[in-house]
């Protein structure tokens, strides 16, 4: 191993250390007025989304206020999605002012197109659902899918290479997707998979993700054993501070759920169950949306 190598892995390391002790040393603060973690607080968050942020202060973004919408990436990721249901996923995506669409490489070029005309961005995966792949094809697969009109890219870690220590792989694995997302504008997620992690390996996920200088750590794939919790959002939030983005995904199926998220200190959610969401936030019958029983 090079000189510049030990002291990259060093580095990784100081920087893992750090985090997992200053989590284990932090109380979990709690608000007088709620039983939720204090940085976490509805009332701190509510004004901001009924306001229309869809960042939360994190990397906002301009147009007009979207309110609950703005907040979720309306996502369809199933294997078998035909044209007419990522049409219509765009199109409930342009009606209800969702942040992003997010679907697979195949579809961004066509999402991209119809959603030419409007505020809705389209967002794609990158390494999805596994993981498993090597730095260079997730490093194309994230320069076609930004070539194909994507403007935030989500991938997903190589959990094996995590949790087998080798910390400066992963995080090459994290630069390979936040570079070339960087230098296009675009917004990167990391996906670390919590349901596979130990809470040492989550805070360690996302310490390299932020050393990786990607914008947001995402819980979850929607296709693993399990999706976003409170507790893992809660984690998370705690190790990236304010200055990146926390996205949950996998399982936030209604209103509630998404406020429970946001609660906790995600800034985003991905859900196939957006235009629910939506129309229970407006106090309309849910309708049954694009991505339903989507795995997501």
């Amino acid at each position: 191993m090079s000189d510049l190598h030990t002291v990259d892995l060093a580095r990784l390391v100081a920087m893992i250390a750090e985090e997992v002790m200053a989590v284990s040393r932090r109380p979990a603060a709690r608000c007088r007025c709620h039983a939720v973690v204090e940085d976490c607080c509805p009332d701190r968050v509510r004004p901001v989304i009924d306001a229309g942020a869809s960042r939360l202060g994190l990397h906002a973004a301009g147009g007009a206020p979207r309110g609950t919408a703005g907040v979720i990436d309306h996502t369809l990721l199933k294997p078998d999605a035909t044209r007419a249901d990522i049409e219509r996923l765009c199109d409930e995506a342009a009606e209800f002012g969702f942040a992003t669409v997010c679907v697979n490489p195949a579809w961004v070029a066509a999402c991209a197109g119809r959603l030419r005309d409007t505020a809705v961005g389209v967002c794609s995966v990158v390494g999805f659902p596994l993981g498993a792949t090597t730095p260079d094809v997730k490093g194309y697969e994230t320069e076609r899918v930004l070539s194909d009109g994507a403007r935030e890219v989500d991938m997903v870690i190589n959990v094996g290479a995590l949790k087998s220590g080798d910390f400066r792989a992963v995080e090459r694995d994290i630069e390979a997707v936040t570079r070339p997302s960087r230098a296009a504008g675009a917004l990167s997620k990391v996906i670390i998979e919590a349901a596979l992690l130990t809470d040492e390996e989550k805070v360690t996920a996302c310490t390299i993700a932020k050393a990786a200088a990607a914008d947001f750590v995402k819980t979850s794939t929607g296709f693993g054993p399990g999706g976003a919790t409170v507790a893992d959002v809660v984690l998370m939030r705690r190790v990236v501070g304010e200055d990146m983005g926390v996205k949950a995904a996998g399982g936030v199926r209604d209103l509630q759920g998404l406020e429970a998220m946001v609660q906790a200190g995600a800034s985003r959610i991905g859900a196939s169950a957006g235009v629910k969401i939506v129309q229970q936030s407006r106090g309309q019958a849910p309708a049954a949306p694009a991505g339903a029983a989507a795995g997501y």
